[in-house]
């Protein structure tokens, strides 16, 4: 299982790099990948995929990621509105065969999955973004990294017995000031590549430990779904992983907050 797990980690690290390097329509390709996967892996739990609500989610996707790609955002309010009122027409017109509950987790979704995983490309096409986008797997997988080896050394106190019983406190503090700490490092080696930004090493140190915050929450958000449904991944796409959801359940929720702060502090 190792060297299945390693060997899955390796191929997602390349690909994850080179379409990040590349960027534009190679790294938003990636992204829709991505996010309409993860749509179908959380849609199945609740097992309306196949539905006709869910038709409703997959388009309604779709069309929110192509106004991201040709910057049309200004009518993104009008699709989120469209989206509701159509979902409600499902709901009505196929009742009782679906049930509110479904309405709610097809908008869920597409929030949730879609939207969060979406600002990776929205950080990537900011000014300096091919070194910005950088900070939202710090904040994700680095505050993983430095929560681990913390929480093995010194952890004591769980936070999260029933969710996560290997999380401890002090593996998720090592977490938040690890990923601080190397964006602070980050930012002080390619200070000369973000003159546009005041203060890279403060904002990337702040940002850093917010993603980790972030991170830490999404990865037990993702928990709780799987666990109020009694499934151990939400899927088998990545060999050793489980599904799209179960690796990239914390950069869902260190993405936005990346993108939030970026925009408001640089």
């Amino acid at each position: 299982m190792f060297w299945i797990r390693l060997r899955s980690s390796v191929i997602l690290m390349v690909i994850a790099i080179a379409s990040i390097l590349l960027g534009g329509p190679v790294l938003f390709c990636v992204i829709t990948a991505i996010a309409l996967i993860g749509l179908m892996e959380l849609y199945r739990i609740f097992q309306v995929n196949k539905s006709l609500s869910g038709a409703v989610g997959y388009t309604a996707a779709i069309i929110y990621l192509l106004f991201v790609f040709f910057e049309k955002e200004e009518y993104i309010t009008l699709l989120m509105l469209g989206f509701l009122l159509v979902l409600m027409a499902v709901f009505v017109f196929t009742f009782p065969k679906n049930d509110i509950k479904q309405v709610a987790i097809v908008f869920f979704g597409l929030f949730y999955v879609v939207i969060m995983l979406s600002c990776i490309y929205k950080v990537r096409i900011m000014e300096n973004g091919s070194f910005l986008v950088w900070l939202i797997f710090i904040g994700a997988w680095g505050s993983d990294t430095c929560a681990y080896l913390v929480g093995i050394t010194i952890g004591k106190h769980k936070i999260a017995p029933v969710l996560s019983p290997n999380k401890s406190l002090e593996g998720c503090i090592g977490g938040v000031v690890g990923a601080a700490l190397i964006g602070f490092l980050y930012a002080t080696i390619f200070k000369e590549n973000l003159l546009s930004i005041h203060n890279p090493q403060f904002i990337f140190a702040i940002t850093g430990a917010a993603g980790s915050v972030l991170s830490q929450i999404g990865d037990l958000a993702a928990s709780g779904i799987k666990r109020q449904y009694s499934i151990k991944d939400y899927g088998k796409l990545i060999p050793g992983h489980g599904g799209i959801l179960d690796r990239f359940d914390s950069i869902i929720f260190t993405a936005p907050i990346c993108f939030a702060l970026l925009s408001l502090l640089k």
